[in-house]
């Protein structure tokens, strides 16, 4: 089963993209409030600790910071060096990454905001995804926006469930543009 790993702070359309990666075959991993917002529309996603076999921790700081996720992103699927490597360690390949990451830029935004409450929205996990995704782009497909969730399902409708290798170009550099802006606001 092809595979997604569905970790959004904008929630906005996630269920219906879900929903439209399921219905082409996708199996979903997901994390916290993501997962939550799709049990609850009835969208079946199973939970990356689960997957992982480690629980979440500190806070939410460590979710998917794991080999078994970066590994999944980051396997070349054309490499068989890759894909011994991957099948030794229980590693599943992930197709489908979509993430937007913490508020940073609204929470420092916030009149009384502390120190600690800024640092914690420094996303870690998202930007790390993102770009192990980006780098992947020939056998991952990463959406950051909202936007592009139609669009996405679409082209897997028309292309059997793939993606045409310019438009994972075109993900892959709104990816790294992406978390780009992201780290340029942090500094």
């Amino acid at each position: 089963m092809r595979r997604a790993l569905i970790s959004v702070t904008d929630k906005a359309g996630v269920v219906e993209f879900a929903r439209g990666l399921q219905q082409l075959g996708f199996g979903i991993l997901s994390t916290g409030g993501t997962r939550k917002a799709l049990l609850d529309a009835e969208v079946a996603a199973d939970e990356v600790a689960d997957y992982t076999g480690c629980p979440e921790m500190m806070d939410g700081r460590i979710k998917t910071l794991h080999p078994k996720v970066h590994g999944g992103l980051l396997g070349r699927r054309d490499d068989p060096g890759h894909v011994a490597q991957m099948a030794a360690n229980g590693i599943e390949p992930i197709d489908v990454l979509c993430v937007n990451l913490y508020r940073f830029r609204e929470t420092v935004g916030k009149a009384g905001v502390s120190r600690a409450e800024i640092v914690e929205n420094i996303d870690i996990g998202g930007p790390a995804m993102i770009r192990s995704a980006a780098k992947n782009h020939a056998h991952v497909a990463v959406v950051v926006d909202p936007a592009d969730y139609t669009m996405v399902i679409r082209a897997m409708q028309e292309h059997g469930g793939r993606l045409p290798p310019e438009l994972h170009r075109k993900l892959a550099a709104k990816a790294f543009s992406h978390t780009a802006a992201y780290d340029a606001a942090i500094a």
